[in-house]
């Protein structure tokens, strides 16, 4: 299974265990940018695209399937290979699932007539489905794409994390937040609260307000607060600083930017603010991190 990378972006692949891997797939450029991904027959694919959106090209570019903003694909054929070649589009991020069918039934093995495609009668057909991401899996999407802990324990958090993910994929009770937070019930306000978080990332210079954020979305104050940070485990402020923080990396990894010019651009006028945020996030300035990749 060998990986053949030709994406400029971040397409990062993590194997978790033997015939498990997560791949995550950062497009922050302008261009459509393509990764490529030798699979054979025996593993079923899930992919998600948390942002922006993406086309799966299949046998030679005669057959392509579009994947969405908070959409998933599930892909599974034990007749042929199905190889990923994923054209992302400007400002995308992605993550996949690859896992072998025979590890994947040891996981499930008590619910193979609850999981259509692992019942006897259709094991041997090939299965698509796709669908909306859910609140509560679009948070462990985000955890994968910003994951900033210590490299040597990043096999085990992306472990958890994957199995995390197939447990709400497979979740029976759909409404399993609801009791939690009956705001949810209403899709009407999970979408005001994408929207909110739209805003937030499309203005981080000059972020609004919460009372203006509020305004705008037309939910009140109070729903926002619970909403956002029910779908996205985090408040919206802390939200909008670790997207900055992870901007402001980009931009420094570029090398096309000093550090005073980087927090120009994700809003901070003292360059000291920026320094001190920076150091918070990554436990690093930023002239010791530029220094860093140059060493």
């Amino acid at each position: 299974m060998d990986l053949k990378n030709v994406a400029k972006g971040s397409f990062e692949e993590t194997q978790v265990e033997d015939g498990f891997f997560v791949l995550t797939c950062q497009n922050e450029s302008t261009v459509v940018e393509v990764a490529q991904r030798e699979i054979d027959s025996n593993f079923i694919q899930f992919h998600f695209c948390l942002k922006g959106s993406s086309k799966f090209i299949f046998n030679e570019g005669r057959y392509a399937l579009d994947i969405l903003e908070e959409n998933s694909l599930l892909l599974y054929n034990p007749q042929r290979d199905l190889p990923i070649h994923l054209e992302m589009q400007p400002n995308s991020w992605s993550v996949s699932i690859l896992i072998s069918i025979k590890k994947f039934h040891g996981l499930f093995s008590q619910e193979a007539d609850y999981i259509t495609f692992l019942s006897d009668d259709n094991k041997d057909k090939k299965y698509y489905k796709d669908g909306k991401i859910s609140p509560s899996s679009a948070i462990v999407l985000t955890q994968l794409i910003h994951y900033n802990l210590n490299a040597s324990i990043k096999n085990l958090y992306f472990k958890g994390k994957a199995y995390e993910l197939l447990s709400l994929y497979f979740n029976r009770n759909e409404d399993a937040n609801i009791e939690q937070c009956p705001f949810l019930v209403d899709e009407t306000n999970v979408i005001k609260i994408r929207k909110a978080k739209d805003i937030i990332i499309s203005r981080m210079a000059e972020p609004p307000t919460l009372q203006e954020l509020s305004d705008e979305i037309g939910l009140n104050l109070k729903k926002l607060k619970e909403g956002f940070k029910q779908i996205y485990g985090d408040t919206v402020y802390s939200f909008l600083f670790d997207y900055k923080m992870e901007v402001a990396r980009k931009l420094l990894e570029s090398g096309e930017h000093n550090v005073n010019e980087v927090g120009l651009k994700v809003g901070y006028s003292a360059s000291s603010h920026f320094i001190a945020g920076f150091k918070k996030k990554f436990g690093i300035t930023p002239k010791k991190y530029l220094m860093s990749l140059s060493s």
